[in-house]
């Protein structure tokens, strides 16, 4: 008897006599209350994460910090180009020329109010996975058209066949003698631009 066929005969022998499993509880809440300000709790959450939240295009020039070259989409709104930063479109750029970035700015496909998360999919203005995880900076614009109260109501505005990014704060570990230890797994700074009515 191989491993495999021994381990699923002791969970058959355990599970004898066991039942029909219950339902799963499928009764879990799916958006917030119509009086909760959800831009509001957003910038509540990014706050508490360590992120900086600007508002308006305008601000732009201001959340990039002074970043002299700044990693862009090839498809990113010329309108969101502001400032005096060298903005250089992402043509499959090498590990080693996104390191030598000063920052790296992009769109999201929707940011979840509750848990202050911004996802990315690959979309419009989003550009590869490797641009924002690269740089040591991002600068995310959201539109407030994207922000949503719940998970439950995020995920239909993703393409579930294209890769995600979930961002929720700078990139942190506290893996290492639960010291917390910033920029390791993604950017170390996080600069959001709230955008729209």
């Amino acid at each position: 008897m191989s491993a495999r066929e021994e381990i699923l005969e002791r969970m058959r022998r355990a599970l004898e006599g066991a039942g029909e499993a219950p339902p799963a509880p499928r009764e879990y809440r799916r958006a917030l209350d119509p009086e909760v300000d959800i831009v509001e709790l957003l910038i509540d959450r990014l706050v508490d994460y360590k992120a900086n939240v600007h508002h308006g295009l305008d601000a732009i020039p201001e959340a990039l910090g002074g970043a002299k070259r700044v990693v862009v989409p090839g498809d990113l709104p010329e309108e969101w180009q502001l400032g005096g930063a060298d903005f250089v479109p992402d043509e499959a750029l090498s590990t080693a020329d996104l390191d030598g970035m000063d920052a790296v700015l992009t769109g999201c496909a929707a940011a979840v109010a509750v848990s202050g998360t911004i996802m990315l999919d690959a979309g419009a203005a989003q550009g590869r996975r490797a641009i924002t995880l690269v740089p040591d900076h991002h600068v995310v614009v959201v539109r407030r058209d994207r922000i949503v109260g719940h998970l439950a109501e995020a995920l239909p505005m993703l393409d579930p066949t294209a890769p995600q990014t979930w961002i929720s704060g700078p990139s942190a570990t506290s893996d290492i003698e639960l010291q917390r230890v910033e920029g390791v797994h993604g950017p170390r700074r996080l600069d959001v631009v709230i955008v729209g009515p």
